[in-house]
């Protein structure tokens, strides 16, 4: 049983303003509201979201909700098989009047980047992503950029069997720090969707609840949420069950280890927690580290998906049994 502790005037102010993003997400995403609860516990992680779905259940709608929640610079990138990598990153061009080479910032140079069907695009071009998400910065001819603060990529992609799409590379995973799927409507939503989005899209109406200030602060909160020693062991624990699973070639990697423990930190504060307990972990052990998974052949004989492994795990990993601060 965990130790009840006050919560932090700081830890106070997130919970109002998450709680602020939330509803304004939620008058554009009808129905979804464990999707937009993980989107924002990535964001406040200081990670990378990406929705998989099949079109037209509200992948981008979503991304964009969230882009227009908050007062910062945001930017679109719609993939496509000719988008270039410095369609993405900028580019080193001449200016004849100076007589020297200028960097032309692309699309990447924001707060929030919303990267619409990423696996459209070639695998080099998903690559130009790879140092920017892992270090919020760009190197072009040499030269190294740093990034905006806060930085988050929302990509959405189809699923792989869709026509006209290339599977994201391991790596390419690996730096999201949670996948999710929008899933259909329920008859009720979609209905109210009719009756919402028939005339106008609520995008339009949408205006910034919160600053980028705000967002830094909410984020400096998550850092301060206290995780003890048991908890840290336990994320340890499964995330090295992956790697020992035989229905698994691929296990989780000792990036997914951090990014686990950060977005369960971030999870605890939306609660009005600042501790860290074993529901945090296993609520996100599902979104977080399976889609880092790679399924054995005899897995995909029986069809077992990877999200299917990982929530076995779960149950079979020893849960801590007290945890105090």
């Amino acid at each position: 049983m965990a130790v009840t502790h006050d919560v932090s005037p700081r830890l106070d102010d997130l919970v109002v303003t998450a709680h602020r993003i939330r509803q304004a997400i939620e008058s554009v995403i009808e129905g979804k509201g464990d999707a937009v609860r993980l989107t924002l516990t990535v964001l406040l992680a200081e990670g990378h979201l990406l929705i998989e779905d099949v079109p037209g259940v509200g992948k981008t709608m979503l991304a964009k909700a969230l882009a227009r929640s908050i007062d910062c610079p945001v930017r679109r990138i719609q993939f496509t098989p000719d988008l270039l990598p410095s369609d993405i990153t900028g580019v080193s061009a001449y200016n004849q009047q100076t007589r020297e080479f200028e960097f032309k910032p692309g699309p990447v140079f924001a707060s929030i980047v919303v990267g619409d069907e990423i696996n459209r695009a070639s695998p080099k071009t998903q690559s130009a992503l790879l140092e920017c998400m892992e270090e919020h910065q760009v190197t072009v001819d040499g030269t190294t950029y740093a990034l905006d603060s806060p930085f988050m990529v929302i990509a959405t992609q189809n699923p792989i069997e869709m026509e006209g799409t290339y599977p994201l590379p391991e790596a390419q995973r690996d730096r999201f720090t949670a996948r999710i799927a929008m899933g259909y409507p329920a008859p009720g939503a979609e209905l109210e969707m009719l009756d919402v989005h028939g005339a106008t899209s609520p995008l339009d109406k949408l205006e910034p609840v919160a600053t980028t200030a705000e967002v830094k602060a909410l984020i400096e909160a998550v850092r301060a949420v206290y995780v003890s020693q048991p908890i840290k062991k336990y994320a340890v624990d499964l995330v090295t069950a992956t790697r020992h699973s035989p229905e698994l070639r691929l296990g989780a990697s000792p990036r997914s280890t951090l990014q686990l423990v950060r977005a369960a930190r971030a999870h605890a504060a939306l609660a009005g927690r600042d501790y860290v307990i074993p529901d945090d972990l296993q609520e996100l052990c599902v979104p977080v580290l399976a889609h880092r998974l790679l399924p054995s052949v005899e897995a995909q004989g029986q069809r077992r998906m990877p999200e299917q492994v990982m929530a076995d795990l779960v149950r079979q990993v020893p849960v801590p049994e007290a945890q105090t601060k």
